[in-house]
């Protein structure tokens, strides 16, 4: 059995990065599969792809710009104490059930 805390760690990096995740897992299933069948070629391309995969993923997160705390952030709408109450929308004549 898998320790719960080790399932809901693996469950929250599938869910930020699945494709990743998947050659990870890929990856990994090669590797146990040619490690359990002596098959040296499947290991071999398994640990390759789990290591490609890990490699791919820092040297995105070491790539991405860091953030600029200093930055004043944009208001799109006005202050909340600036707005107008909206009009009530009323039809003046009444249609039919089509």
């Amino acid at each position: 059995m898998m320790n719960p805390g080790l399932i809901r760690f693996l469950k929250s990096a599938y869910r930020q990065e699945p494709i990743t995740s998947f050659i990870v897992i890929v990856g990994a299933v090669d590797a146990a599969l040619g490690g359990i069948d002596h098959s040296v070629s499947l290991f071999s391309f398994g640990l390759v792809l789990v290591t490609g995969a890990l490699a791919l993923r820092w040297w995105q997160l070491h790539r991405s710009q860091p953030l600029d705390l200093e930055r004043v952030p944009e208001h799109y709408l006005p202050p909340a104490s600036s707005r107008q109450p909206l009009p009530l929308l009323m039809t003046s004549k009444k249609y039919p059930p089509q």
